[in-house]
């Protein structure tokens, strides 16, 4: 099968195209015949920082986690799939898991779903590891009908699954951007949009929620961001951070009485943790899809797997709204 092959980590590392072995399904896994993936920040991340980050997979590595495909064979112990099932999910591209940037991978079959059925094939490889962050997130938090919910980072990968998903859940939704078009993404999936640019923390707290503040904050930005969440935040609030690799002075949210969050959705694949919990929420999520609930953004551009470096590099730039999805 065709794979592409990274031989070596940093800011220059190049995939390469290459030839190789089909893998054999083995007991508890299914083969599938990948269609599409989908390019993460973690992806690109693995690919620069290499064994800096301890989830890196030794090289030569086939990275590539998320996914839709076919499944091709069904391992022993395995009841839930058939050959010829259309699957989904987030299966590989760590550790010791090889990736979806090939023609075949092996996945663990308590990390798929079947993909939901009004999606395509690219649409459903967009979705598995952002959603399953944004669904994490917001349930953890306790998310209800009639709550004040603030998305930061609304229009990126996690941020405009989380903002469809709170709505989903009965929410009262806003969300922060950076731009027009950003805001009018966020608008267009049904949030009310905030300019961090020109409004402060303060300003739009007290014109959405009469100073009171968010009783959910999910923060897809993180960082120091995350004192910006704290401050939005209403008393005993609750908080969701997908990105605190960071120092910050927790004051404020003592004094607030605030419950954080902190995702990291790839533990279950990391350490075979629960892993069937992942197949759960992929089993909800293609319900929610199929009824109208949730809808991935795809960027304008398109690539196929040998253009697995320029996928990477779109996503690196910033300008790609939306997932960028590669198909084989």
């Amino acid at each position: 099968m065709k794979a592409m092959l990274l031989s070596s980590y940093g800011e220059d590392a190049q995939f390469e195209p290459v030839e190789i072995e089909k893998p054999q399904v083995k007991p508890g896994h299914v083969l599938i015949n990948i269609a599409a993936s989908s390019v993460n920040t973690v992806d690109t991340m693995i690919r620069k920082m290499g064994k800096d980050l301890p989830l890196s997979p030794d090289t030569p590595a086939i990275l590539g986690m998320d996914f839709a495909g076919t499944v091709e064979a069904v391992g022993e112990g395995v009841s839930a799939y058939s050959v010829g099932d259309e699957v989904y999910g987030c299966a590989g591209g760590l550790a010791d898991l090889p990736g979806s940037l090939a023609d075949y991978m092996v996945a663990d079959a308590n990390l798929i779903a079947h993909k939901p059925k009004n999606l395509s094939m690219g649409e459903a490889a967009a979705l598995p590891l952002v959603a399953i962050t944004a669904y994490e997130g917001l349930t953890r938090a306790g998310i209800k009908p009639g709550q004040k919910v603030l998305v930061h980072g609304g229009s990126g990968g996690v941020g405009h699954v989380a903002l469809q998903l709170a709505k989903h859940f009965g929410a009262e939704v806003y969300s922060t951007g950076g731009g027009d078009k950003q805001l009018a993404m966020i608008e267009q999936l049904g949030a009310t949009g905030i300019n961090y640019k020109t409004e402060s923390v303060e300003q739009y707290v007290a014109k959405h929620t009469a100073g009171n503040g968010f009783d959910v904050v999910f923060d897809s930005v993180g960082g120091a961001n995350m004192l910006n969440s704290f401050e939005a935040a209403a008393l005993n609030g609750q908080v969701a951070s997908t990105v605190s690799l960071c120092e910050l002075d927790l004051t404020l949210a003592h004094f607030k009485g605030l419950s954080l969050h902190v995702v990291f959705m790839l533990i279950p694949m990391l350490h075979n943790f629960k892993r069937e919990q992942h197949g759960g929420i992929l089993r909800d999520l293609a319900q929610i899809v199929e009824s109208g609930g949730l809808k991935p953004v795809l960027d304008e551009e398109r690539y196929g797997l040998e253009q697995a470096g320029q996928a990477h590099a779109r996503l690196e730039s910033r300008q790609a709204m939306g997932k960028v999805v590669i198909e084989n």
